[in-house]
């Protein structure tokens, strides 16, 4: 969201009661456009501690109680929670990051699009709740040519604030990337 947007007009995944199908919308493209964005060359594990780091470092100044984790299917390759972080968002921070890899887009948009026509994904007796979660906060992470090769996911906030901070650090990550990279 830009500085200059109004925020009460956006669609927000925690609201009870009637938002539009506009802003549904508006925000589903949002998040489409940022997968488009977030594309890397490359991404070890130097990576993903460098990109954990990174959460830390915001989520630190910002003293949010999250837990941050980068998981290469069931291998963990960063993994912290910080003050106030409980137990519960590490069960978050599996479903979710499950989420993202099963669909290979962030839990955020798997949980935007089943709202489509007033549902939600959770309605749906094919997703399994106690595995899964629809809820914003795990990223794929995409690498150009190969597609999602890890997720990155963090819990302890609204869900829309989890996935901006996913976002806010693989945006800075991905620009540190480009300018490190030796110019052909």
């Amino acid at each position: 969201m830009t500085e200059n947007q109004d925020s009460a007009t956006e669609f927000d995944p925690d609201a009870s009661g009637e938002q539009s199908q506009p802003a549904l919308e508006a925000l589903i493209g949002r998040v489409e456009e940022e997968v488009r964005k977030l594309q890397l060359a490359k991404f070890s594990q130097e990576d993903a501690l460098t990109l954990g780091l990174l959460i830390v470092e915001l989520a630190t100044e910002r003293e949010m109680p999250v837990a941050v984790d980068i998981r290469r299917g069931s291998h963990i390759l960063f993994h912290v929670s910080l003050a106030g972080a409980t137990p519960d968002n590490d069960i978050w921070v599996e479903r979710k990051a499950r989420t993202a890899e099963r669909y290979g887009v962030p839990s955020l948009l798997v949980g935007l699009r089943g709202r489509r026509g007033g549902g939600r994904t959770e309605d749906n007796a094919w997703f399994d709740q106690s595995a899964y979660a629809a809820h914003g906060g795990a990223f794929p992470i995409y690498v150009k040519g190969t597609g999602p090769v890890a997720v990155v996911t963090v819990s302890g906030l609204p869900q829309k604030a989890d996935h901006q901070l996913v976002v806010e650090a693989l945006t800075k990550f991905s620009r540190r990337k480009k300018k490190a990279a030796p110019s052909s």
